[in-house]
C-alpha cells in the first residue's frame, strides 16, 4: 500500500495521475544551458503479440552519454574512470523508473509500477496482459541527469475471461 502511495506521489510529481489525460507523450527540447548528463532510456515489452491474461515482461536500460561528465550523489562518470575507450554510453544503476500504460483508444495514462535499475542500469517488471496499448517508462532525471522516456506498443490477443 505504501509503495503504491509513494509511487502515485512520484507520478503526480511528473504531472501524471493514475488516470491523467494526455493526448500524446512529448518531452520538451533539452535546455542547451542545462549542464546535466544526456540520458537514454530503452524499453522492450514482450512477448509480442501477447496472450490475454499471460505475463508480459517489461525490460529496459538507462544510460548516460559518456561525453558528458557528471556527478550524481556518490556516482561519478568521468571519461577516464568509467567509459571504455570506444564506449559511448555508461549504464546507470539505482535510478527510479516509473511505468505507465495507455490502452488503445484511451487518452489516459494509467500508473502501473515504479522500479529501480540494477547496478548495470537494467530494470525488469512482470505484469499480466489485459488489452492492447502503449507502455511508457519514464526516468524523472535529477540535478545532474536529464530526464528520459521510452514507449513500446503491444498487441494483446485472445478471449476476454
Amino acid at each position: 500500500m505504501m509503495r503504491r502511495l509513494a509511487a502515485g506521489l512520484a507520478a503526480t510529481a511528473l504531472g501524471v495521475t493514475a488516470l491523467a489525460t494526455a493526448a500524446s507523450p512529448a518531452m520538451a527540447d533539452p535546455d542547451p544551458d542545462y549542464d546535466g548528463g544526456y540520458t537514454s532510456l530503452s524499453l522492450d515489452v514482450n512477448p509480442e503479440p501477447a496472450w490475454r491474461g499471460r505475463p508480459l515482461d517489461i525490460d529496459g536500460r538507462l544510460s548516460v552519454k559518456c561525453e558528458e561528465d557528471y556527478i550524481d550523489g556518490f556516482t561519478q562518470v568521468l571519461h577516464s574512470d568509467w567509459c571504455k575507450k570506444d564506449e559511448r554510453w555508461h549504464r546507470l544503476g539505482g535510478k527510479r523508473i516509473v511505468l505507465l500504460f495507455q490502452p488503445d483508444g484511451s487518452g489516459r495514462w494509467e500508473y502501473v509500477d515504479t522500479v529501480r535499475t540494477d547496478g548495470s542500469g537494467y530494470f525488469h517488471d512482470e505484469v499480466p496482459a489485459y488489452t492492447s496499448g502503449t507502455w511508457r517508462a519514464i526516468f524523472e532525471g535529477s540535478h545532474h541527469l536529464r530526464s528520459a522516456e521510452a514507449t513500446d506498443w503491444v498487441k494483446v490477443i485472445g478471449r476476454h475471461h
